[in-house]
């Protein structure tokens, strides 16, 4: 699958837990992959906050190559990507479908997979100085996406 700006999805959409009913979905949340401690944390933050409400999980990760690169992700990479959604998945509550996205950047990637008004969920640890989190989130609201970013220090981390 294609996406604007030569971003696109591998062959790697992994639903882990199907949603039972996705015309009924009340509330679809899109998870950006930062980090297996940050992204857990978010998973279960996501829950939380979602407990009783019908809410299905897009959790997307993105393998960045190079332009000059034929559009490949290096199979370590990849495989390790891959094992990691799965871990996040499982691990979450929520219906989760997981995505790997092959684009130029980590940025291209996430803002070529998201549709129009997403609900998007970033976490980052929290540092004294901006983090590259900080500047995703600010470019996503921005182009009319509604962001929360959840800042966690190293004690909330698994």
């Amino acid at each position: 699958m294609t996406l604007r700006r030569g971003a696109r999805i591998a062959n790697a959409s992994l639903p882990i837990h199907a949603p039972a009913a996705s015309e009924n979905t009340a509330l679809e949340l899109v998870v950006l992959y930062t980090g297996p401690e940050t992204t857990a944390a978010v998973l279960e933050r996501a829950a939380q906050l979602t407990a009783g409400l019908n809410a299905t999980v897009a959790l997307v990760a993105v393998c960045a190559v190079p332009y000059q690169s034929p559009y490949g992700c290096p199979l370590s990479v990849r495989t390790h990507l891959l094992e990691r959604l799965t871990e996040l998945a499982t691990g979450c509550r929520l219906p989760v479908c997981a995505h790997l996205v092959l684009a130029p950047s980590r940025n291209d990637g996430f803002h070529c997979f998201l549709t129009p008004r997403s609900i998007v969920l970033i976490g980052a640890r929290r540092r004294p100085w901006r983090v590259r989190e900080e500047k995703l989130a600010r470019e996503l609201a921005d182009n009319g996406h509604r962001v929360a970013l959840f800042r966690f220090d190293s004690r909330e981390l698994k």
